[in-house]
């Protein structure tokens, strides 16, 4: 029995020491394997934080090239910026320098225009002081010479005086135009030359008719209608002879006022497309018609601005405008001359350093009272520049409309460059017709005011008008009369006849010695 229990109590010794063992494997085991998860887990902390520094690196980088990419392109902004506002600087004072060189001229030239006057005018004293000692003479010498009594000496003496004066006004006077030729006739001629070069353009005259093709024959009896009915309604309605002729597959629509005779044909047009030709239809069209019409202006008027950059005008001021369109003025097209005559004052304001907005704007405008003048009594310069005070327009630009004609008198440059460019719209080749009798009047006019000039035997105008030649009598005028017999000539044609353009006027002088041999 006793030997039977000690194996027992050693299994149990044994189990308790296995048991022990174990556990003491264990404990070093779980140590070991937490000592290698510890070691691995470093290991990948480690790893990932040398992974996230390199991505910050290289975000680094990249934001880097980024921000010297921003630096370099504001760097090359920055500079192209200082470059612009340095070439406009530059503008700036180049412009200053031309406008300091023109007030330097025109100071110099008033200058020296002052001190000529205060030499003429010594010269003019010493003169009269010359004068003055020589008739005390002359008179002294007829008292005792001629025995004449003092009034009749006074005369004679004051006549001997006074052709002497005239030819010393003649020989100065032409002094001084010779001088101004050559000072300004070379500056002017490039000018508006270079003006007229740039705005050179071709406009075929107007004409008081529109023709309508029809798709055919037949359409001519429809247009007329039943005892003339449709023909009647269209005529009422437009205020437009239709005049339907033998001309095949055509009518032809006759009216002086072009608007009017625009809005025929658009409604004749539709009418047309449509077929259905009664005056119901009729009435419709024609009303549709004054609409495209209407838009049509504006449109023209638009266009016309935006072409010589003349901006800010009123609604109706655009109105009348795009009415210029179906104007016309000796034939020629009244909104085209208002362009060509915006532009050349533009060229010219430009070469003499003025405002080029303004001599362009007052230019265009210049005949925006022709467009009035069925409505407004009076001449289209006044109403015009009446018109545009009344919207506001500029104190400058409505001077110069309203003397653009010499209805007001000059007074600026401005109104000088409207005039000239005005005149040079109008007189270039092909851009105006005149009637036939008002041309024949006009030359007779020149003729008639050559021979009340004194001392002239003979005046022709040639050269379509443009040139006035006077034969003179060589024993009774001399050359310094001859000269001063041209410019009163000029002046009076100046003064009494109206015409465009500049007249040239040609004194001829001639002596002839003639002998026989026998």
């Amino acid at each position: 029995m006793r030997n039977m229990q000690v194996p027992y109590f050693l299994y149990l010794i044994i189990t308790i020491a296995m048991l022990a063992i174990g556990f003491v494997l264990g404990a070093i085991f779980q140590k070991y394997i937490y000592k290698t998860k510890i070691g691995s887990i470093d290991e990948y902390a480690k790893r990932k934080k040398e992974e996230a520094e390199k991505e910050i690196e290289a975000e680094r980088r990249e934001m880097r090239i980024q921000m010297k990419e921003e630096i370099e392109k504001k760097e090359a902004d920055l500079q192209n910026k200082i470059k612009e506002e340095q070439r406009q600087i530059q503008e700036i004072e180049s412009r200053l320098l031309r406008k300091e060189e023109i007030a330097d001229r025109k100071v110099n030239a008033a200058e020296r225009k002052e001190k000529e006057l205060l030499k003429r005018e010594q010269e003019i004293e010493h003169l009269k002081k010359l004068a003055e000692e020589k008739l005390r003479q002359i008179e002294d010498e007829f008292y005792k010479v001629a025995g004449l009594t003092q009034e009749e000496a006074r005369k004679v003496v004051l006549d001997n005086m006074e052709k002497e004066l005239e030819r010393e006004y003649s020989k100065r006077l032409k002094g001084m135009e010779e001088d101004l030729q050559t000072n300004i006739q070379e500056k002017a001629k490039v000018i508006l030359s270079e003006a007229m070069e740039r705005c050179a353009t071709d406009y075929v005259s107007e004409t008081t008719v529109s023709v309508v093709p029809l798709p055919s024959e037949d359409l001519k009896g429809r247009i007329i209608g039943r005892e003339g009915r449709n023909i009647r309604t269209f005529e009422t309605l437009t205020g437009v002879d239709i005049l339907v002729d033998d001309t095949p597959e055509a009518v032809t629509l006759s009216c002086f006022d072009p608007i009017r005779r625009e809005v025929a044909k658009h409604a004749l047009e539709h009418l047309i497309i449509d077929g259905r030709i009664h005056p119901a239809r009729i009435e419709d069209f024609v009303q549709e018609a004054e609409q495209e019409v209407e838009q049509m202006i504006l449109k023209e008027a638009d266009e016309a601005l935006l072409s010589v950059s003349v901006h800010g005008v009123p609604l109706e001021i655009k109105k009348l405008i795009g009415k210029m369109k179906f104007r016309t003025s000796f034939g020629q097209n009244l909104l085209q001359h208002s362009i060509e005559s915006a532009t050349i004052a533009g060229i010219i304001a430009s070469e003499l350093g003025e405002n080029v907005t303004l001599a362009k704007r007052a230019a265009f405008l210049h005949d925006i009272g022709k467009v009035m003048g069925s409505e407004i009594e009076g001449p289209h310069a006044l109403v015009g520049a009446d018109l545009l005070k009344r919207y506001g327009e500029n104190p400058l630009v409505v001077h110069a409309v309203a003397a653009h004609h010499n209805e007001v008198k000059p007074e600026t440059t401005l109104d000088v460059i409207v005039q000239i460019a005005d005149t040079l719209s109008a007189t270039r080749p092909g851009a105006r017709r005149e009637n036939l009798e008002m041309y024949i009047k006009r030359l007779e006019e020149i003729e008639r005011i050559a021979m009340s000039v004194p001392g002239i035997k003979k005046a022709f105008v040639v050269q379509a008008g443009r040139e006035v030649r006077i034969m003179v009598n060589p024993a009774e005028v001399d050359e310094q009369l001859a000269s001063k017999i041209s410019h009163d000539v000029a002046k009076k044609i100046e003064e009494e006849v109206v015409y465009p353009g500049i007249i040239k006027v040609t004194v001829v002088r001639e002596t002839r010695y003639t002998d026989y041999a026998k």
